[in-house]
């Protein structure tokens, strides 16, 4: 039988050898974390090679995602769908071994790894998840969610202010089955970190309200399972267990060094560091006695039939939450009449005709659906009252208290749209998480990697331009919303009133290949008159709100609050004999998705002069009006003034786009 040694020196071969037939990647890590590696993987990890998506596993996330050589061996080793040829194509095109884990790829990848930070804060997100979860189903005597998430993190990790973000959150919510592996091994990039990074970094963990196992020998098999022992003997705090490591553990000339950080060891390195190891064995060769000591098949395929077996008999005693687990966990999907209740409701929105601010719609849409939907985790960045995120059935989640629906994220924009994908990673929930548009700055990144990893994420953004008034420009968006909308897998919503605030909610909730931002005014909006059809048209992204009667002459384009002001430039212009179309296009995205046929229907390439409105930077609608149209937006900063005075200030003006259209059509 292999050795603790050999498995996870087989951790280490692999990585080195795979990094240098790539030419590039990142051996160090993965060759001073595999000693953890194989005592978690082999000892505690409880998963099941041939079903990845077995909803009770415990989750592994490489926070420190540039060491993917580590998680690729582990998958590849313990039995996954991961062959020795996907190893040799480490980097290559096509292979599923990125240079950095990426979700969907490989299986037993949870999340894509590589900006560092946002590992751990996913780890948080599943690991709130889990207890809710267990908060939400568990009865006596059935535990049936019951399972850990484990992270390794490194220095960067710990450096990047998302970090401190997401685990001081963990703290307070008092994740007891969040375990977090330090790699510390005092190197990054740029050399030794203690010119950088003179944290204590136990002391700041303890100061969160962590369980903090500091100075363990990474190297060390027996003190390692010591500290995970102690880990999941303690349920009320999540774990930090701080490993002293060598980077690149086994080369004799790089070990503890940055040059085995970021590149291949070199053919004579290796050759040396095989000897160190006692490694005699060819590049991606695996002798079968180690093969024999990874293999987690057997193994896996038991606890997932011992969990079989304990969710039948849950089944038998409360059919009901079984048949709910099922629905929202193992098969995701919302419950079967939501989008004809869904449709009722915007019905009854459309008949109100209430004027109202489309964050308070939000709002409106989220007490309809609500109670509809028990999988909804919603959240704000410190600003319930004012994104009007909390609902009447919203209750917080706490430390003691987890079957709540709604986070309390605190100030932290970029942690809880990382927290947020974690959550959806794990399954059981669809999170929405809210603040101020301008503030999505913050959070960009980690919507960016909702967006590539088609995670559902429902990211609201309210005060959504200039209209929002006094705070000034520090505080009113320009530029975000084209971002939003140039983000592949990213569908982005701009609301013109209740009614398309209404549809955009059902439209995200029904959207489980990827997140949705949705865009909401501070300022109230008019409610507008549509017909049936018109309604129906909403969910295609733009439409016909207002034609003519014979062939147009100029065409309106509009978005948000801007709608209203079209409609009325359009009717002073219909006033004057001109024949004007008015389209709003509530979500370019959707739109751009549409048939040609539907497309040319509502923009027919015929009709040349258009005019987009709205306020936010005129360079994103060239494509749609054309380098002949005109685009009355915003090409500097806001100003701080009341959001009336600041609209006509930047000429958002019924008499300026009015006077737009003139001038094409003169």
């Amino acid at each position: 039988m292999a050795s603790r040694k050999d498995l996870a020196n087989a951790i280490r071969a692999l990585s080195m050898d795979a990094v240098q037939k790539a030419k590039s990647g990142h051996p160090g890590a993965p060759m001073g974390m595999a000693d953890i590696a194989e005592v978690l993987w082999n000892d505690y990890l409880s998963h099941n090679p041939a079903n990845p998506a077995w909803s009770n596993r415990d989750r592994f996330v490489l926070s420190n995602g540039h060491g993917s050589m580590l998680i690729y061996s582990l998958l590849h080793l313990s039995g996954y769908d991961l062959p020795m040829d996907e190893l040799k194509q480490f980097r290559q095109l096509h292979s599923r071994t990125p240079g950095h884990p990426e979700y969907g790829y490989a299986p037993g990848v949870e999340t894509t790894t590589g900006p560092l930070g946002q590992g751990i804060t996913n780890a948080v997100g599943m690991a709130i998840a889990e207890k809710s979860l267990a908060a939400q189903f568990n009865r006596d005597g059935h535990a049936i969610v019951d399972h850990y998430t484990y992270c390794f993190l490194g220095d960067g990790c710990m450096m990047e202010g998302i970090s401190h973000e997401a685990c001081s959150l963990a703290g307070t919510l008092g994740l007891g089955k969040l375990i977090a592996f330090y790699d510390d091994n005092g190197i990054s990039i740029d050399g030794e970190v203690e010119g950088w990074f003179t944290d204590d970094t136990p002391k700041r963990f303890e100061a969160y309200g962590w369980h903090v196992i500091p100075a363990v020998d990474g190297h060390d098999a027996d003190a390692i399972k010591a500290a995970i022992e102690a880990a999941r003997a303690e349920r009320d705090k999540p774990t930090l267990i701080c490993c002293k490591t060598i980077i690149g553990f086994g080369s004799p000339n790089k070990q503890g060094k940055e040059d085995c950080h970021g590149a291949p060891l070199g053919d004579d390195e290796i050759k040396l560091t095989r000897e160190a190891l006692g490694w005699a064995h060819a590049p991606f060769e695996v002798p079968a006695d180690v093969y024999a000591g990874w293999d987690a098949k057997a193994k896996g395929a038991e606890r997932e039939q011992g969990w079989n077996a304990q969710f039948d008999a849950y089944k038998a005693a409360h059919p009901a939450l079984a048949a709910e687990y099922e629905r929202r966990v193992i098969k995701g999907e919302l419950p079967a009449d939501f989008a004809a209740k869904a449709d009722a409701y915007i019905a009854e929105v459309q008949a109100k005709a209430e004027k109202i601010a489309s964050r308070k719609a939000s709002q409106n849409a989220l007490n309809a659906f609500g109670p509809l939907l028990p999988e909804l985790m919603g959240g704000s960045a410190d600003l319930a009252g004012s994104n009007l995120t909390l609902w009447s059935g919203a209750k917080g989640l706490t430390a003691d208290d987890a079957s709540g629906n709604y986070i309390f994220y605190g100030v932290r924009e970029f942690g809880m749209a990382a927290i947020m994908n974690g959550i959806a990673l794990h399954g059981g929930f669809v999170p929405y998480g809210a603040t101020f548009l301008m503030f999505m700055e913050y959070a960009r990144n980690a919507v960016r990697m909702a967006a590539l990893m088609k995670q559902q994420g429902i990211f609201v953004f309210t005060h959504d331009s200039i209209g929002q008034g006094e705070d000034g420009p520090t505080h009113q968006p320009i530029e975000q919303v084209a971002n939003l909308r140039m983000t592949p897998n990213l569908t982005t919503w701009r609301p013109a009133d209740a009614t398309e605030s209404a549809v955009a909610w059902k439209e995200a909730l029904l959207k489980n290949d990827g997140p949705t931002a949705l865009v909401f005014s501070r300022q109230n909006l008019d409610p507008i008159v549509r017909t049936p059809d018109q309604v129906a048209d909403i969910n295609r992204g733009g439409y016909i709100l207002k034609d003519c009667k014979g062939e147009p002459e100029a065409i309106i384009i509009a978005t948000g609050s801007e709608v209203s002001l079209a409609l009325a430039a359009a009717e002073q212009l219909t006033s004057r004999g001109k024949q004007v179309r008015v389209v709003s296009m509530p979500s370019t995205n959707v739109f751009d998705a549409q048939d040609a046929e539907y497309k040319e229907k509502v923009l027919p390439l015929s009709v040349l002069p258009r005019v987009a409105v709205e306020a936010a930077h005129v360079d994103f609608w060239w494509k749609y009006v054309g380098l002949d149209g005109r685009v009355v937006g915003m090409t500097t900063f806001g100003e701080s003034a009341p959001g009336a005075a600041l609209m006509e200030h930047f000429g958002f003006t019924v008499d300026n786009v009015v006077a737009a259209v003139d001038e094409l059509l003169d």
